[in-house]
């Protein structure tokens, strides 16, 4: 991180279709979601919060959630793996998260398990302790796993 502080950005747009009444709550939950790079893709509740009004084609928010804990543990892994000397050939991680009530009886994403699966190539390559230390160690890294007060677990696929 360059500064003391940095600023990430994102736009959600929702409009609503012509001929819904709204206050009926019976109102698509599409929208879009555009990012500071460029990227415009569609949003949507849960299918499984909203079933009959939401788009099970766009990101929901329970996803994006997921996805971002995986993404910023994977690119903390691969820049730790990159210092340490390995050559990162492929990362792919299948990240679940679960929802339930908490302690404090709301609804929540109560546990985030990344599974990452890493192949490397090259002359060096890590031993198994060295890959748990790796991802001990993005885990430790990560912003987005330490500003969520969800448990996030990693249990690297070797």
């Amino acid at each position: 991180m360059r500064g003391t502080m940095s600023e990430y950005t994102s736009q959600v747009e929702w409009q609503r279709a012509d001929g819904e009444a709204f206050t009926d709550n019976r109102y698509h939950r599409g929208h879009r979601l555009r990012f500071d790079g460029g990227v415009d893709m569609p949003g949507s509740s849960s299918p499984d919060n909203v079933p009959r009004y939401s788009d099970p084609a766009a990101v929901d928010p329970e996803e994006m959630f997921v996805a971002s804990l995986a993404s910023c543990h994977m690119l903390w892994f691969l820049s730790l793996a990159a210092g340490a000397g390995f050559r990162v050939d492929r990362y792919v991680d299948d990240a679940v998260g679960t929802m339930k009530r908490n302690a404090e009886g709301k609804v929540a994403m109560t546990l985030v398990t990344l599974r990452p699966r890493v192949d490397c190539g090259g002359d060096k390559r890590p031993s198994a302790d060295e890959l748990h230390a790796l991802h001990h160690r993005a885990h430790d890294e990560c912003f987005i796993a330490n500003s969520v007060k969800t448990e996030v677990r990693c249990e690297p696929v070797l």
